[in-house]
């Protein structure tokens, strides 16, 4: 087992925490025990202080510090979790710090550390991602002095995130056959992984990563941590482009499989959370049970563990999170209709090219000359997946020109 994290470093945070983060919940979830075929658990990290698993690494590391770094102050960056942990540690210990957050963070978040900190925090906004946000607050430890609390990549933050599976092993009833954990630089599912091969080394450990963030995958696959070129931040509590180069060699040894998540069967998931299940989880929260669901379905029976890690989730998106589920679940698609510019040629579409329970969720037309023919962009909602098909065969029978826009088009990126 790689040299950068011990067991017994877990079971020490385990110890330093007990007082502050609550034990949260490992409940039993009914819908996804249906889906997969085997009993399946939540781990409810969205329920902890903060509302997210980070106030275990980032409380853990900042605890540790000696009389002299507390003087100094911390600082750190955060796409919103770990900065709410770091402001709650702060505020606890009465310790200065500073949270540099890239401007994607959710208002919600923002608003969460501005609370948790208060006077002993100062929040800044900075770049469009999370790296940028990071090699900021780098800049500010060189230039202040200040302690850098890194939100993955420090073995004092991998022990007290791992501390997760150590309430696991605690609170299961029996023998946990599989973990499925979110990741995104790397932390949690090693300090997971560290724990589970020495107290459940039986039990299997997948890793789950957005499509559009899988740094950890693209890690695997070139032997060590390597930068993204480019990446999709709607998940913004695991996009992390590039992953932990202490966390990298634990995943490589311990981890039994990495998938990537694709973005609209994550938001599939959390509105099914949501809906069926009363769980409000963010993107990243979603992670695990959306690749359960995935990649866990017809196998043996067994008892499956999914972390949710967080329920910081801003109102404001579940627009988008329902607009990528419906595209993902094949019931909205768009289109660019071609009308000519002549009396009837919108009720022939309408007529003769829709069918009942196929309605017009977006339309927008703009006739910007003289031409003879003008482009609309058409969003249509279906009933059911399956009756594409027979609207595909009258489009291609009218005598409109109508082009479908694939959702992995370059195009398709306008819509979302």
């Amino acid at each position: 087992m790689p040299a950068t994290l011990k067991a017994a470093e877990i079971e020490q945070a385990a110890r330093r925490l007990e007082p502050v983060v609550r034990r949260t919940a490992l409940e039993g979830n009914d819908r996804l025990s249906a889906l997969l075929g085997s009993r399946v658990l939540l781990k409810r990290e969205d329920s902890q202080v903060c509302r997210s698993y980070k106030v275990r690494g980032a409380f853990n590391l900042i605890s540790s510090l000696t009389a002299e770094e507390r003087r100094r102050g911390v600082v750190c960056a955060s796409a919103g979790n770990h900065g709410q942990g770091v402001a709650f540690a702060c505020s606890r210990l009465g310790i200065r710090g500073r949270v540099f957050v890239p401007s994607n963070t959710p208002r919600q978040k923002r608003e969460r550390i501005a609370a948790f900190g208060g006077d002993a925090v100062e929040l800044v906004v900075v770049g469009s991602t999370y790296d940028e946000a990071s090699a900021a607050a780098h800049w500010d430890s060189e230039e202040s002095g200040a302690v850098y609390v890194h939100p993955f990549d420090d073995v004092r933050t991998m022990a007290g995130q791992g501390t997760v599976a150590h309430e696991i092993t605690g609170q299961a009833d029996g023998a946990v056959d599989t973990v499925v954990v979110p990741v995104g630089g790397g932390g949690l599912i090693s300090g997971i992984a560290v724990w589970l091969r020495e107290h459940s080394p039986r039990t299997r450990i997948i890793g789950a990563e957005p499509a559009g963030a899988a740094s950890m995958r693209a890690a695997l696959r070139n032997g060590g941590p390597v930068a993204l070129p480019e990446l999709d931040s709607f998940v913004d509590g695991a996009a992390v482009g590039k992953v932990g180069a202490q966390a990298y060699p634990l995943v490589k040894e311990l981890v039994d499989e990495v998938v990537a998540v694709d973005e609209g069967a994550l938001c599939t998931e959390m509105l099914d959370l949501y809906q069926t299940d009363g769980i409000i989880a963010e993107p990243a929260g979603a992670l695990a049970s959306a690749a359960a669901r995935e990649v866990l379905p017809g196998a043996e029976p067994g008892t499956v563990v999914c972390v949710v890690s967080g329920g910081n989730n801003d109102v404001s998106r579940y627009a988008e999170v329902v607009e990528r589920s419906l595209v993902h679940v094949g019931l909205r698609h768009y289109f660019l209709v071609t009308f000519p510019q002549q009396p009837g040629a919108l009720r022939h579409f309408l007529d003769e090219v829709l069918d009942k329970g196929e309605d017009i969720v977006a339309f927008e037309y703009v006739k910007k000359n003289n031409r003879e023919t003008g482009p609309a962009l058409v969003g249509i909602e279906l009933e059911r997946p399956q009756d594409l098909d027979s609207l595909l065969r009258r489009m291609k029978d009218s005598p409109l020109l109508i082009d479908r826009i694939s959702p992995g088009s370059p195009w398709f990126s306008f819509l979302l």
